[in-house]
């Protein structure tokens, strides 16, 4: 049995915050973010609107777009950095708040690559025939975890989420290939402090980033027994737009096959992929049969990619 996406939903805050308003709010200049990142604006969420909250909005799209009822689901998966609370969990407090009475429900904790653990462990179960529907939702407020007076990583972060229903789907369409890793020693140039607030070593970072995602995507296009003219679209973690594009050229892909949603969004963790992922479906750019390529990197060090082939 072939498990694969049956469904997706995302959900962004309506405020959007500029790079104009951030020369307003500390030393930086919409050129000097740009340049560097790619980004233009990135979305936040109101005080009163949750994790959890963003994480049901994209919930109630991809369930409807999976044509199921919120009691088939078997288990929920929410990745995320910036839960409501350390327990109980947002996948928990989903699970109530969608009715979704007979699905188990945890929190996957591997930051931006946290999408990725999530869609690897719901094809398991559904593969070895535990689970039919699992939901899976990459989701952040990172503007929670964000100090407003460092301007190396305030004008990175926004709030969003992506969800997806994975399930069986037809002979050779779904998950073709994986490949899941870590490396803690890294630990140290991505994290939150006491003060609960991102801190990152950029360099470190980038330099980690465009080796691996660019490994990555090799890895797997392999261990699925393609080559890279199979490929028909790649869809990298928002992060930057130069990590991005060395993603690209590591495929040899043309512009346009590499989804670009960083400019509008901004880095949003975990929830980046997903919601890339939704803003492609829709706009028509993946169609049936379409060979993907799913690549990103987060703190822990972790790192995820996945070739996946779409349709039901």
């Amino acid at each position: 049995m072939n498990a694969g996406i049956i469904g997706v939903g995302k959900f962004s805050p309506e405020k959007v915050l500029t790079n104009f308003d951030l020369e307003k709010m500390m030393d930086t200049s919409d050129e000097w973010i740009r340049t560097r990142t790619g980004i233009e604006e990135r979305r936040i969420a109101d005080k009163d609107m949750d994790t959890s909250d963003m994480a049901y909005e994209a919930a109630l799209k991809a369930i409807e777009d999976a044509a199921i009822k919120p009691e088939e689901i078997d288990l929920i998966l929410v990745a995320t950095v910036t839960p409501d609370q350390p327990f109980p969990s947002v996948a928990c407090k989903l699970q109530d708040r969608l009715g979704a009475k007979k699905a188990a429900a945890m929190d996957v904790s591997a930051a931006c690559a946290g999408f990725m653990y999530g869609v690897i462990t719901a094809k398991q179960f559904i593969e070895t025939n535990a689970y039919k529907y699992v939901l899976i939702i990459g989701v952040e407020k990172l503007s929670k975890i964000t100090n407003w007076e460092d301007r190396n990583t305030a004008v990175l972060f926004g709030d969003g989420a992506g969800a997806a229903i994975m399930g069986p789907v037809s002979e050779g369409r779904g998950v073709l290939a994986f490949e899941l890793g870590a490396d803690g020693s890294g630990g140290k140039h991505l994290y939150e402090d006491e003060n609960k607030h991102i801190i990152m070593n950029g360099r470190e970072v980038f330099k980690f980033a465009v080796r691996q995602m660019g490994e990555s995507c090799v890895n797997v296009i392999e261990k699925a027994g393609l080559t890279k003219e199979d490929v028909n679209f790649l869809i990298p973690h928002q992060a930057n737009i130069r990590i991005m594009e060395a993603s690209r050229q590591r495929l040899d892909l043309p512009v346009e096959k590499m989804s670009k949603t960083v400019h509008k969004y901004g880095n949003t963790s975990s929830a980046s992929i997903p919601m890339s992922l939704v803003e492609e479906y829709e706009a028509g750019k993946i169609k049936d049969d379409d060979v993907i390529v799913l690549v990103g990197f987060g703190g822990g060090l972790t790192w995820g990619a996945i070739a996946l082939k779409w349709g039901r």
